[in-house]
């Protein structure tokens, strides 16, 4: 049976969880408030809210709308979400925003990566899935035929309409849509005037720093070692992948990210890679890619991404 549950490799330090202090809207006409967190799913993977406000639960309510909006658009799972609909015709007119947006980024970090990062790889992955799902490894021509529908130049996006142009392709977004859908919700409580909150959707995405002061210090978890130290997170995004975070295997061998050029999982020793960028789409594109690559191919390809930064990769 394959181990499909998705481990998490961000959590909040401790340091972020005690109640706010004096201090916390210092300059505001606030009260200092306890930090309020709320923790659930999204896109299949936990989730949570964290901020301090005398209105927390109706902004995490918002926040969670939005959230639900977004997964009618990107997951795989739900069968009237626009990225299933473009999955099961082969086109899809008149595509929402936020599809094309994302699309947008994913052609240029392809681009960027040498086509390591590439949505099209869904038939490889659910080859894999199946297989393992029923016991065993794909087959070579298997897998062969599965690489054959994956290219994503054959990709067809406008505003007018989305098209894939061979039968049979497919796109997972599961390498960005977590973090594009933390910018969204943090687009959304900017637009209301919010600071001091983190979103986490699977990526991080904080608006400004921590209430009491500060940036957010996240920890970072390498095969359930938690990390010394933490990653100060303020305006700023965390994203982190692993080439074996998920496995189709229960022997854990047979990692999630598969590579499009061979059509095998990735080979790269990394246990986890992680990356900072003012937005968590791109910080979740490009940990996704980098799981794929050697450190002088991740370097090489930050200098495409200036804003982008690599903290860990082990």
């Amino acid at each position: 049976m394959p181990t499909f549950n998705r481990r998490r490799f961000l959590t909040i330090s401790a340091a972020a969880a005690g109640a706010v202090g004096a201090g916390a809207f210092a300059g505001r006409a606030l009260q200092a408030q306890p930090l309020y967190r709320w923790e659930g799913v999204a896109l299949g993977a936990g989730a949570s809210i964290t901020l301090a406000h005398p209105q927390a639960e109706q902004i995490v309510g918002r926040a969670l709308a939005e959230i639900a909006r977004l997964e009618g658009v990107f997951s795989l799972y739900r069968a009237d979400s626009a990225l299933t609909a473009l999955n099961t015709a082969g086109s899809l007119e008149s595509p929402p925003f936020e599809l094309l947006q994302c699309l947008t980024l994913c052609g240029a970090v392809h681009t960027a990566t040498q086509g390591r990062f590439d949505p099209t790889v869904q038939p490889l992955w659910r080859l894999y899935a199946d297989n393992y799902e029923a016991g065993g490894a794909p087959t070579p021509q298997a897998v062969a035929a599965a690489r054959a529908l994956v290219g994503w130049g054959d990709v067809r996006v406008s505003a007018e309409r989305i098209a894939f142009a061979r039968p049979g392709m497919a796109l997972t977004l599961n390498g960005v849509a977590q973090g594009y859908i933390a910018d969204r919700v943090a687009a959304l409580l900017t637009a209301e005037g919010l600071t001091d909150v983190l979103v986490d959707t699977g990526e991080m995405r904080a608006l400004g720093g921590h209430p009491d002061g500060g940036a957010w210090p996240v920890a970072l978890d390498v095969a359930g070692t938690i990390l010394p130290g933490a990653v100060p997170l303020r305006e700023m995004a965390l994203a982190s992948s692993a080439p074996r975070g998920t496995t189709f295997d229960e022997a854990g061998t047979q990692g999630h990210i598969l590579n499009p050029a061979t059509g095998a999982p990735s080979a790269q020793p990394w246990q986890l890679v992680s990356v900072t960028a003012p937005q968590a789409a791109l910080a979740d594109a490009l940990s996704s890619a980098f799981c794929l690559m050697s450190r002088d191919e991740i370097v090489a390809t930050l200098a495409a991404f200036p804003t982008a930064r690599l903290v860990w990769l082990g």
